[in-house]
């Protein structure tokens, strides 16, 4: 069954593809700090909540190892005929079948923003699950100077301040590497953060 975000996201993903599908729709701070991550990383990466696939193909395009998953069909079939001979699936990254550490880093591009903040240490300790000792984690979000609710155009997201957010990673086993904050200009004056963190090394 589909989870209510999926169905939403369904439901107007053509509009989003239209607006916001396209590496030339990113931002170039958004862009710079992807493609500088991704190059520090050796072996496999997932693109977590890919989307209509345009970040995982970019990564592609510089010569990574990346997969994309997504939860919505639509957006799977569009990143599958768009950019061909790149792997993506349907499915969910909250449970995915791929194995503990077989991936060195995961990419949560936005695709946590959905996730009720009592949801989000379970999502980060699946990640931790896949990623090996000292794999790589990139996340953006929106900001505030609350962890609370908003009207996303498409469905209710959640605003982090990122000191919130990163005591979330940290108590799923992660360090906290940089953060990143920016305010965008368009449609409307709204802070964004990135966190870059590692998965703790075992003992």
């Amino acid at each position: 069954m589909s989870s209510p975000v999926a169905s939403a996201y369904a439901d107007r993903a053509g509009e989003y593809v239209a607006k916001l599908g396209a590496i030339s729709s990113a931002h170039p701070s958004d862009l710079q700090l992807i493609t500088s991550w991704a190059s520090r990383i050796d072996g496999p990466i997932l693109d977590a909540g890919c989307g209509p696939g345009h970040w995982t193909a970019h990564l592609v395009q510089q010569g990574h190892d990346v997969r994309g998953v997504d939860q919505v069909p639509e957006f799977i079939d569009h990143a599958r005929h768009t950019y061909p001979g790149v792997p993506f699936t349907v499915g969910s990254f909250d449970r995915l079948p791929d194995a503990d550490g077989s991936v060195d880093g995961i990419l949560a591009w936005y695709s946590l923003i959905h996730h009720d903040p009592s949801a989000v240490r379970a999502t980060l300790e699946e990640f931790g699950r896949m990623l090996r000792p000292g794999g790589a984690l990139l996340i953006g979000f929106f900001v505030g100077p609350l962890v609370e609710p908003f009207d996303h155009a498409v469905i209710t997201a959640y605003r982090w301040r990122p000191e919130a957010l990163a005591n979330e990673l940290s108590a799923a086993g992660f360090h906290v590497i940089e953060t990143h904050t920016r305010t965008g200009r368009h449609p409307k004056p709204r802070p964004h953060g990135a966190i870059v963190a590692e998965l703790a090394m075992a003992d």
